[in-house]
């Protein structure tokens, strides 16, 4: 095992010391029952994977259920360190606990960067060692060109992957794991009594998409792993370095709708990865069934006709769409300017507070479902908040329109601040933001 990591930090070294990952365009569309690459651009090339990350951590949890080094009940300590990550996370104080149930929803549906490190730190002795481990595993399956240096993809220069070895990763997960794969379809959660929702829009509105996992930070740019099925065809689609969520989401969907029906519907029972450009692996399989527990289905619309005109496969009839009365968060903190974008967009407020700064928290499909959430944030996030203002906003068009749900009026920067470290620590999303009238 020394061997194994010795050479896991000499083969670390020759890939971050030379090479410099870049936010730049990626993608990669699999026929994952053949290995054939349907569909690249710059597979090949390093960038940061941001929380695509805990895609392995997960992994290694999945891998430590199996050999019964943990069970689904097992506490996890919160250390300091873990408590002190930054958001988004679960919010759990130091010296608390978590089970490896709450810390696996939390990573999945969350992105929780305090229970990756919780998990970290159980199963790898330290962050660090448990990085050593994530690397190990990303050259056992094939992820040539791969590095991991902390549990849940926060930002680090020396971290990085490639569209391909996410994509080796998403297969193995679907193979190796196929009952706890089923995770990556939940959407929401309950954590201690309160509900927790989920970031990855395009399942819940994508036909047949069931994961995996998406990921953002400002030097990885927006990044999504998905997993799709049609009838026989089993498709994995990587879409690296998005200038915004909603362009992400939209290549993706577009890239699924032109090559999923190119994949192969013989019905072969194996799961294939693509390592290189001439190259196609099996995915070695796990043995047993697991006890991993049944998931929720991600939410659809019930009874309710799609628009008309809307050709696209994740636009169709049918599709997977988001419940009238569900709270649609942020994929992690949308660029400055998607969210300044809209301008003059109509207000559903009856008059802006005066103030310079606002906080965003949250966007809905309706204005009472963002206007419920902000009457919730208000009585939980305490005094910072008393004397702000809810304010909901409208964008978009149609069926592609959303409520932003934000508080205004807040008469300086600090204060503002303080507002979103009070939500903060009740795990509620929160972006700081100028008026700009």
């Amino acid at each position: 095992m020394r061997k194994l990591l010795a050479a896991v930090l000499t083969v670390t070294l020759a890939v971050s010391a030379p090479l410099a990952a870049l936010a730049g365009s990626a993608s990669l569309v699999l026929d994952a029952r053949t290995g054939k690459v349907l569909a690249a651009e710059n597979a090949d090339t390093l960038n940061h994977p941001a929380s695509l990350t805990k895609m392995m951590t997960i992994y290694l949890t999945f891998e430590a259920l199996k050999r019964g080094k943990i069970a689904w009940d097992t506490p996890i300590a919160v250390s300091k360190y873990a408590a002190a990550r930054p958001p988004t996370k679960l919010g759990v104080k130091a010296g608390g606990t978590i089970t490896v149930r709450e810390a696996v929803y939390g990573m999945i549906v969350k992105s929780a960067n305090d229970a990756a490190s919780a998990m970290a730190e159980k199963l790898g002795g330290s962050e660090s060692g448990f990085a050593r481990m994530m690397t190990a595993k990303a050259r056992q399956l094939g992820m040539s060109r791969t590095v991991f240096v902390n549990a849940s993809g926060l930002p680090d220069s020396s971290q990085v992957t490639t569209a391909r070895d996410m994509s080796t990763l998403a297969i193995a997960l679907m193979k190796n794991y196929p009952n706890e794969y089923r995770l990556f379809s939940v959407a929401s959660f309950n954590f201690r009594g309160r509900i927790v929702r989920g970031h990855n829009n395009l399942m819940y509105r994508y036909q047949g998409m069931d994961g995996i996992k998406t990921g953002y930070t400002n030097a990885s740019g927006f990044n999504l792993v998905s997993a799709v099925k049609d009838g026989n065809r089993r498709v994995v689609g990587v879409v690296l370095g998005g200038r915004t969520a909603r362009s992400r989401d939209d290549k993706m969907a577009a890239l699924l709708d032109r090559y999923l029906g190119r994949a192969s519907s013989s019905g072969v029972a194996g799961l294939m990865a693509s390592v290189g450009a001439k190259e196609s692996v099996e995915v070695a399989s796990a043995a047993d069934a697991s006890d991993a527990p049944v998931p929720l289905n991600a939410p659809r619309s019930a009874g309710k006709a799609e628009p008309k005109n809307l050709a696209p496969k994740s636009l169709a009839a049918n599709s997977l769409a988001y419940a009238d009365d569900a709270v649609v968060p942020l994929d992690r903190p949308a660029a400055m300017d998607e969210i300044l974008a809209a301008g003059k967009a109509p207000k559903t407020s009856a008059e802006k507070a005066d103030g310079n700064w606002q906080i965003q928290i949250s966007a809905a499909p309706s204005a009472d479902a963002a206007r419920a959430l902000l009457a919730q944030a208000q009585s939980e996030g305490g005094a910072p908040l008393v004397s702000a203002s809810p304010y909901t906003e409208a964008v978009g068009q149609g069926a592609n329109k959303i409520y932003r749900a934000r508080f205004v009026g807040f008469a300086s920067k600090d204060a503002a601040e303080s507002a979103c470290d009070a939500l903060k620590q009740r795990s509620y999303d929160c972006m700081l933001l100028p008026d700009h009238g």
